[in-house]
């Protein structure tokens, strides 16, 4: 450690206890730095091989070079224009996926509770298809039509869910319920469309990559460099808000307006992820849980969350993109699929201990 760090560590639960000029106190725990480590080597490793496969395959020791500009001209047109930008995006988009879960469930103290589930997402998803069925908005209308009709969704839910307090299993019945509406919502806008934007709405509507290049990343990328700083001071308080309002007040955290801006940050995740690729499911439902797991440890941590986001995206796109190729499924429909079983066992599981 450098000059004016102090730190020791319990092999109890092998945590480095670090204090920084007496003023930060932190704890890192090397099982969830291993953990974290790992999925993202692993999602790494997936990455380039996801790159490499296609009509024109490229070895991994060609995609590197490719990367890192010392490849050949049609290698470089390949990885870096073509494949590149959508393993990107994949990465982006499940990290995104995996934090967002993490604060719902965190907030809800439920592993129920995700965007997807208590409605965020679909909500998220009824404000872009306003746009751009009855706007014809692009990009970034459509990103701001998705962050307002989830942040819209986030407000219905929670004043209904409202009764002194916001109760997790109240909230995540109640989101349930508003998810169906606005599925009902959703639907109805397709069918009254023109015949073509309902079958692009439709696609759409699936969650896919296909067709998202450079002009999508640096957007996620930027929202993505700005959400992540609050999360970073944000996220240390959540313990204490999972502890109760009450204990939340005691240790010097103000509960409310800290909610308030956790799911305003959490719907940001989601309303980035629909505007681009549409609604993918089930990835912010799975990912804390899972990494949680790996972990060890008792409540939902954002960054190992983040890790498995990015891991279970990139593995389903690469399946999607090639179970059936030269046909690419949207990755909506893999998440969904495999997502569904996980969510099935998830209830059954929640149901025993009610």
């Amino acid at each position: 450690m450098t000059q004016g760090q102090r730190g020791n560590v319990d092999f109890g639960r092998r945590l480095w206890i670090v204090r920084l000029r007496d003023r930060v106190d932190g704890r890192i725990d090397i099982r969830t730095v291993a953990v974290c480590a790992a999925l993202l080597l692993l999602t790494a490793v997936v990455a380039v091989v996801a790159v490499g496969t296609g009509d024109y395959y490229v070895p991994p020791n060609e995609v590197l070079d490719a990367v890192f500009g010392h490849s050949s001209r049609i290698a470089e047109i390949i990885v870096m224009e073509w494949r590149f930008p959508r393993v990107v995006l994949a990465f982006l988009f499940g990290a995104a996926l995996g934090v967002s879960g993490a604060i719902f469930q965190s907030l809800t103290r439920n592993p129920l509770g995700s965007p997807d589930i208590i409605g965020f997402a679909t909500g998220a998803y009824t404000g872009a298809l306003v746009v751009i069925l009855t706007l014809g908005g692009g990009y970034y209308q459509t990103g701001a039509g998705a962050l307002v009709g989830g942040l819209a969704t986030a407000a219905a839910v929670y004043l209904l869910a409202y009764k002194r307090g916001v109760q997790g299993f109240r909230l995540i019945i109640v989101g349930i319920g508003v998810s169906a509406m606005l599925a009902s919502i959703n639907t109805w806008l397709v069918v009254k469309a023109d015949l073509a934007d309902a079958i692009a709405a439709a696609v759409w509507g699936t969650g896919s990559l296909n067709g998202l290049g450079w002009a999508q990343v640096w957007p996620a990328l930027v929202v993505s460099a700005v959400i992540a700083p609050c999360l970073a001071v944000l996220s240390r308080r959540l313990p204490m808000l999972e502890m109760g309002d009450d204990a939340a007040r005691a240790l010097g955290v103000r509960a409310e307006p800290t909610r308030l801006m956790l799911v305003f940050l959490g719907v940001a995740l989601i309303a980035l992820v629909t505007a681009a690729a549409g609604p993918i499911s089930f990835v912010a439902l799975a990912a804390p849980q899972l990494a949680r797991r790996l972990t060890g440890t008792s409540g939902v941590a954002m960054v190992p969350a983040a890790c498995m986001g990015a891991l279970l995206l990139v593995v389903g796109d690469v399946v999607a993109q090639r179970v059936f190729a030269p046909t690419q499924l949207p990755v909506g429909v893999v998440t969904v699929s495999v997502g569904g079983a996980y969510f099935v066992w998830l209830l059954a599981r929640e149901g025993r201990k009610q």
